[in-house]
């Protein structure tokens, strides 16, 4: 008898390699595996929603860049409660999901962009949000020099 982990034929050493990594996978006991970027996005979502979150505005941004699929923004009502959110949000990615989001400017909690691979994240103080207006960027059909000046 031959083992399938020593065997010569390549399918053999093939099915073994892929037994190895489904089983590595499933024993991980913090990554329980990569998102889609559909549930990603829907567990973004209810995240800010837990933590009132206001205005929350999802992008679709596939086929338009490569940055990511989806962007999301979203308004907190103080600078404490921006912080929060993302705090928040990155600690249950992070828990539920493994991912380790890449996280800019908490620390003033202005605007907080929390970079999650596939969606990106902005939350903003009112003021903050107003003056950037990032959703005029994405709009479909406008160009940023098409704001009717």
């Amino acid at each position: 008898m031959e083992d399938s982990v020593l065997s010569t034929e390549p399918q053999a050493a093939a099915a073994a390699d892929s037994e190895a990594a489904q089983s590595a996978a499933q024993s991980s006991p913090t990554n329980q595996g990569r998102p889609t970027n559909l549930v990603l996005l829907e567990r973004i979502l209810s995240s800010l929603d837990e933590d009132k979150a206001e205005d929350v505005v999802q992008i679709d941004l596939r086929g338009k860049t490569a940055i990511a699929d989806f962007m999301v923004i979203a308004t907190g009502r103080s600078s404490r409660q921006v912080a929060g959110i993302s705090e928040k949000l990155s600690d249950r990615l992070k828990h539920e999901y493994g991912i380790i989001s890449k996280i800019e400017g908490r620390d003033t909690g202005d605007w907080v962009l929390i970079d999650t691979g596939d969606v990106i994240v902005h939350i903003f103080r009112p003021e903050v949000r107003e003056f950037y207006q990032l959703e005029k960027l994405w709009q479909p059909g406008m160009t940023p020099n098409q704001d009717g000046a």
